[in-house]
């Protein structure tokens, strides 16, 4: 804040603040705010004084990078908007603002406003409404960081010296940079920390403003999205290949089942489609049976011919169709196909209606259960589950564990070369006239109807076709270059450290960001904790392996799935040459995460995937037991110490190639694909509240970046953009599900 006295030597923006040292009488700067009420600046006139009336003025810019046409104002009432009869004004072309009056400001910037780059000199719309706030003694600069300022301030008792501290701590700036503007920054560094910190707030600020609406309490929730000092850990619990409608589909409130739920949000989806497009007479029988081997249920394919062209409930007690038996929720039932381009063609263009014919389980793939039998289901019911969450990966578990890690998809280099082992795994694509992808090639023998079997293919393999850039990339399972491994080292490999990598399933190396980098960098704590880990990496590097390629996933014991390790592909985890990192970071269920969970040890972030038999994965694990583990899992970690001030995401990598009637958000070339349970788990969720904020896998990596102003995985920023850019939101970041109220 200045006063018109100290007009000179000040620039145009606002940026150097100068108060005067004699005071202004309070009946004269009484007089100047009444006269200024509801009205922009005159500009100036005799002495610096604005030629309608006298009395301080606030200058400033609204940075991030300069917004212009924004509305600002005094926040006279501290309500966070700019109400009628509140001195008020407009950004300029430099996002600059004069106002008459002291006190609190408020910048609005709905879609009329427009962002400003001067390092690009370009203008770009603003397409979710923001409200930016600064406090009265701290307003020439109005951005992203003065409202997570003022955010702080509001949860500490207004103390804007603590909360500058803290903030200008966490984000790695001094408390004098913490208030500049960003764009007038010489040293690089602290630039790209201030920028990434209001890029970074930017989405929690518009779903914010959003939640609160045109009459909410919009300081509340802006509160809630800045104050995640109050976690200091973050646990996701990784489960697998279940989508929402399959255990979720009758929660009370959620989007669920179509003409079940009364919530859902439509009573009529797309009936199933044939290959051709026109719409099947009955569903697709469940090709070779319902039930996996071994289990004392068993159904076969002839009882599931003719079943009607809709969803069902697996565990009904009305059988399951044709029979009587009924396959409850502690009967493995078998795999269902669930790969990269299978789910694009299943969700084919958003009309999720060709489920059935893209399946090589038929009509197992419309199937639910009812949830309410699960213990998760009263986890649920007492904290937050989000009803719009989606995978942040199209197909299977291998690209969407990647995807939780990096945002991103792994690269296999020339993999289409002579010598390549990769080179005849290169799956066959058809593209149309833009070569966008449009489906498999199907095989010379593929059948016409899914009705007379299910669909071949000419080639689905691992890697993608060469892009426009040269690059073939990894999205259907394979092999980490690391033991353990399903690949066997080679013969040669007396250290027994490596898989074959003349393997064509062995993936080479990835080199790719992780938030592990971004953590590590950030002087972090983190680990990923894996169920038999331990115990795996010991018969890897034993004489007698137990699982040779041959053996089946199903029949592994322990059975532990080794393309569950994402890190496991890194070359920063190679265990000869980061035998240290790899030790600190790549760590065991029983031996590491329980004792460090009972003892309040746990890293700032953990990442914990459960082994095979009990993660819920059809083909080799029921509904019932990975409920239960789970369930037992989150009680260990309410009775830990770090409890109260803690994160707990469960969700699923994938759908498991089981239908979900949610619309899927058109993004980039990996995903989103199709919608999956998210459950909040934390004593900062709001309790049983069903969240309608868009998510994705990466909106856990999005809360991460955010609670610890990490820079954002490029993948991130790719996948918002191209949200954006096909009409639908950026994806949130798990903020819209906790409610910190004022300590």
């Amino acid at each position: 804040m200045m006063t018109t006295f100290q007009r000179s030597n000040v620039s145009a923006r606002g940026r150097k603040l100068v108060r005067h040292l004699t005071p202004w009488p309070t009946a004269i700067a009484a007089a100047a705010l009444v006269a200024a009420c509801g009205g922009g600046d005159s500009g100036p006139g005799f002495f610096g004084f604005p030629s309608s009336s006298a009395g301080p003025t606030t200058s400033g810019v609204v940075t991030g990078s300069y917004y212009r046409n924004a509305k600002v104002c005094i926040d006279a009432n501290s309500n966070g908007r700019c109400d009628s009869g509140e001195v008020s004004t407009t950004t300029d072309a430099n996002g600059a603002f004069t106002l008459k009056g002291e006190g609190a400001v408020v910048a609005e910037i709905g879609t009329s406003s427009k962002r400003f780059d001067p390092a690009t000199n370009t203008e770009s719309a603003v397409t979710q409404p923001l409200v930016f706030r600064a406090p009265a003694s701290a307003n020439g600069v109005v951005n992203a960081i003065t409202t997570e300022l003022v955010a702080l301030m509001d949860a500490n008792g207004g103390n804007l010296a603590a909360a500058r501290t803290a903030l200008a701590a966490r984000i790695g700036v001094s408390e004098a940079q913490l208030l500049a503007d960003h764009n007038k920054v010489s040293d690089a560094a602290i630039k790209t920390a201030l920028q990434n910190e209001i890029d970074q707030s930017l989405e929690r600020i518009a779903e914010a403003v959003a939640e609160a609406g045109a009459g909410g309490d919009v300081i509340a929730a802006l509160r809630n999205r800045f104050a995640l000092d109050q976690i200091t850990n973050v646990v996701v619990i990784y489960a697998e290949n279940r989508g929402f409608d399959n255990l979720y589909g009758l929660f009370p409130g959620a989007n669920g089942i179509p003409g079940v739920n009364p919530t859902s949000s439509t009573s009529t989806p797309e009936p199933q489609k044939d290959f051709d497009g026109s719409t099947l007479p009955t569903l697709p029988p469940v090709w070779n049976g319902v039930t996996a081997g071994g289990q004392t249920v068993q159904i076969i394919q002839q009882a599931t011919v003719g079943m009607p062209n809709k969803m069902f409930q697996i565990d009904a007690k009305a059988g399951f169709f044709n029979t009587t038996t009924v396959v409850d929720q502690t009967v493995i039932t078998r795999d269902l196909v669930h790969r990269f381009y299978n789910n694009q063609m299943q969700i084919n263009g958003g009309k999720n209606d060709k489920f059935a014919a893209y399946s090589d389980a038929g009509g197992l793939s419309m199937g639910y259960y009812d949830g309410s039998q699960m213990q998760l289901w009263q986890v649920a019911k007492n904290f937050t589950l989000a009803d719009n969450f989606f995978m942040g990966a199209f197909g299977g578990s291998f690209l969407n564990h990647q995807y939780l890690v990096c945002a991103c998809a792994p690269l296999y280099p020339n993999a289409d070369g002579a010598n390549s082992p990769a080179n005849k795994s290169i799956s066959a694509i058809d593209t149309d006239a833009n070569g966008n992808f449009v489906r498999l090639t199907p095989a010379a023998n593929a059948p016409t109807s899914v009705l007379n079997g299910a669909p071949i293919y000419l080639k689905d393999s691992t890697i993608t076709p060469k892009d426009a850039d040269g690059n073939f990339f990894a999205v259907n399972t394979m092999q980490p270059p690391y033991q353990p491994s399903n690949n066997a080292p080679a013969g040669s490999d007396t250290s027994r450290l490596f898989a074959d990598p003349t393997q064509a399933t062995t993936l080479p190396p990835q080199t790719q960001t992780t938030i592990g980098d971004l953590l590590t960098a950030k002087g972090l704590s983190w680990a990923w904790y894996g169920g038999a880990w331990k115990d795996t990496t010991a018969i890897a590097m034993s004489d007698k392996r137990s699982f040779p390629v041959a053996v089946p996933p199903a029949a592994q014991t322990p059975n532990f799935q080794f393309h569950h390790q994402p890190f496991n592909y890194y070359a920063a985890f190679d265990p000869q040459t980061h035998a240290d990192a790899r030790a600190a970071h790549l760590k065991d269920f029983d031996a590491d995460f329980l004792k460090d969970a009972a003892a309040g040890t746990l890293p700032a972030v953990s990442f914990y995937k459960p082994q095979g038999n009990l993660n819920q994965h059809a083909g080799y694990a029921s509904v019932a037991d990975g409920d239960a583990h789970i369930a037992n899992v989150l009680a260990k970690l309410q009775a830990s110490p770090q409890w109260g001030h803690m994160l707990v995401v469960v969700t699923y990598d994938e759908n498991g190639g089981f239908y979900d009637h949610a619309g899927v958000p058109k993004g980039d070339r990996w995903g989103p694909g199709t919608r999956i349970p998210a459950l909040i788990v934390s004593p900062f969720s709001k309790k049983g509240f069903i969240d309608k904020t868009q998510y994705d896998t990466a909106s856990t990596l999005r809360f991460i970046t955010h609670r610890w102003s990490l820079p954002p995985l490029k993948g991130l920023v790719d996948r918002d953009t191209a949200l954006v850019k096909n009409g639908s939101h950026p994806m949130g970041d798990l903020t819209g599900a906790l409610s910190f109220g004022k300590s």
